[in-house]
């Protein structure tokens, strides 16, 4: 995996990224992510992501995990995947299951899991004012 520093965020990946999910049967596409109808969830190559969030810092093992955790949350806060029913998921099976495949110590990535499902619900939910926002002037 490869991912270069950014200002605004943290990180920006420099190749195209894909694990298989469990979210089958839909099938979403944004300018930097596809999920398809089988599962499998590629983050495109360019795609910018703000690693470990809360009480953590970023290592070798939380890149992977919180890769894909924040490509699942920004499908949450566009409105294209349910939050109510995949937000869990997205925490513990995407983000603690691969920081643990990773390498991380299992007691810290559990710990970085509690702290995304006690205060990481707002992340999740869409943004009044998002980063990014395209703004159209007409002359």
């Amino acid at each position: 995996m490869k991912y270069r520093h950014l200002h605004g965020y943290k990180y920006e990946l420099l190749e195209t990224e894909a694990i298989d999910t469990k979210i089958t049967g839909v099938e979403l596409t944004t300018e930097y992510i596809c999920l398809w109808p089988d599962g499998r969830l590629f983050v495109k190559k360019r795609y910018a992501w703000d690693g470990a969030s809360f009480l953590t810092f970023d290592t070798k093992s939380s890149m992977r995990g919180s890769l894909f955790h924040d490509a699942l949350y920004q499908l949450m806060r566009e409105g294209l995947l349910n939050r109510d029913e995949w937000r869990k998921y997205a925490d513990d099976e995407v983000l603690r299951d691969i920081c643990i495949e990773d390498g991380m110590w299992p007691a810290r990535a559990k710990l970085w899991y509690w702290f995304v499902r006690k205060f990481g619900k707002g992340s999740s939910m869409p943004r009044k004012k998002p980063r990014g926002k395209i703004v159209e002037i007409e002359k």
